[in-house]
């Protein structure tokens, strides 16, 4: 992966097979206190027309279109929503309700899937001509939503942006159980690591060529929201996935 900057915005870019993977980060945006600057997030107190700026703002510095950004109302789900055109309106740009999903796929590639976080990963899924991008804590891993995503796109290749890393991750034992399967190295102590947990449920399913930020989003402040550092009032960066268009 590799950091991009534009319009004072600054986000990862990861590439993959016909597809590209971008992770936004808090740099660049209009909102303030626990919301400053760049926060995607309209549930957690931040002013709409504020987040709905910053919104629009991250797309032009992606070149991507927001009335083509596909965006769900994440549940810590399963659901991976397939769509191959634009909703109207499009609660990403408008005052609409969006689907429940924790996951958005499309072939389409002026549509780009996108998921909200602040500490869950974003993981971008690419194969089979579609793209997918799909919200990942601890529920939807151990539910099967990396299973879902990757059967839904055919995926081969997979970008995992950054989220909440093992030195800042502690769960109980009800949820470490959950990961008892993968083996050892994926926890240590009540210390779960996700990224890790994620990359060998995709090798699992066959997707070998994986690239992961390993960025711990509550440990960088300066880059990251983080729910687990500073509680429920606070923003949300994004995952955003694409297939690249052919000249």
């Amino acid at each position: 992966m590799e950091w991009q900057e534009r319009d004072g915005l600054r986000w990862l870019r990861a590439h993959m097979p016909a597809a590209t993977a971008a992770f936004s980060t808090r740099v660049g945006g209009t909102g303030s206190g626990p919301f400053e600057s760049l926060n995607l997030g309209l549930l957690t107190g931040d002013q709409p027309a504020v987040v709905r700026a910053n919104r629009a703002r991250l797309a032009d510095a992606l070149d991507r279109e927001a009335g083509g950004m596909l965006i769900g109302h994440q549940v810590h789900g399963t659901r991976v929503l397939r769509r191959e055109r634009p909703p109207e309106p499009n609660p990403y740009a408008e005052d609409a309700s969006p689907p429940r999903a924790d996951g958005q796929a499309t072939a389409n590639p002026g549509l780009t899937p996108i998921v909200q976080v602040a500490d869950c990963l974003p993981v971008a899924l690419a194969g089979a001509g579609a793209v997918a991008m799909i919200h990942c804590g601890w529920r939807g891993l151990a539910n099967g939503i990396i299973e879902r995503g990757v059967e839904e796109v055919g995926a081969t290749a997979a970008a995992i942006g950054p989220g909440i890393g093992p030195c800042c991750y502690e769960v109980g034992e009800q949820v470490l159980v959950r990961f008892e399967s993968l083996g050892n190295g994926v926890s240590r102590g009540r210390m779960l690591n996700l990224s890790e947990v994620a990359r060998r449920l995709l090798e699992r399913v066959g997707v070998v060529e994986t690239e992961s930020a390993d960025i711990c989003t509550s440990c960088e402040p300066k880059l990251f929201f983080s729910h687990r550092r500073d509680g429920p009032r606070t923003g949300r960066q994004g995952g955003l996935a694409w297939i690249d268009s052919v000249a």
